[in-house]
C-alpha cells in the first residue's frame, strides 16, 4: 500500500540540522499521522507521497516547506509585569496569550521594564534533514478521517 491522501502512515525518523546535530527523533516509537491532513510539515509529507512501508529516505526540507522563514516582526516586546513574579531568564519558553489563542514564545532578552520574546517557531529559517523509514501504511478509519488525525499507537489518543 502506498502513502496517499487519507492513509495513516507510521514513520521512524531522525531530524538533524545542517551540521548533523540531532534535533528530534522518534527513537523506535513510530510517529503516526494522517497523510494529507497537515499533520507533518509540508516538505516531508510531499516527499513521502507514493512511497510504501519499508522505504527508507533521506529528505532535505527547505525553510519554506518546513517551519517557515524567520519573521523579524515576531520579535515582540512584552511588559515585564505580564510575567507576574515568575523569574525570567533568556531562553525560557512561555505561551503568550493573543486573545483566543496562545502563541509559544522564547525569551531572547531582558530589559528593566520589558522582555523581548521571539514568536517564530524554534526551527523557522532552518533547512531540515530527515532520515525516515516508513514503518506502515494503512487505510484511515472513518473516525480518524472525521477527526483529521491518526488514533492509536503513535498517533492521537482520546
Amino acid at each position: 500500500m502506498q502513502v496517499t491522501k487519507d492513509k495513516v502512515v507510521e514513520i521512524d525518523y531522525t531530524l538533524t540540522d545542517a551540521k548533523g546535530a540531532v534535533i528530534d527523533s522518534s527513537k523506535g516509537r513510530p510517529l503516526a499521522y494522517l497523510h494529507g491532513a497537515a499533520g507533518i510539515i509540508p516538505g516531508l509529507e510531499k516527499e513521502l507521497e507514493g512511497k510504501s512501508a519499508g522505504d527508507h529516505l533521506q529528505v532535505t526540507v527547505p525553510p519554506e516547506q518546513g517551519y517557515g522563514i524567520r519573521d523579524e516582526s515576531l520579535l515582540i516586546y512584552v511588559p515585564r509585569k505580564a510575567f507576574g513574579k515568575t523569574k525570567i531568564e533568556r531562553g525560557m519558553r512561555f505561551e503568550l496569550s493573543t486573545g483566543q489563542n496562545a502563541q509559544p514564545v522564547t525569551v531572547v532578552s531582558l530589559q528593566r521594564e520589558t522582555v523581548r520574546v521571539d514568536a517564530n517557531h524554534a526551527l523557522a529559517g532552518q533547512t531540515l534533514h530527515f532520515d525516515v523509514k516508513i514503518v506502515s501504511v494503512r487505510d484511515a478509519t472513518p473516525q480518524e478521517l472525521s477527526h483529521g488525525h491518526a488514533h492509536g499507537a503513535g498517533g492521537h489518543h482520546h
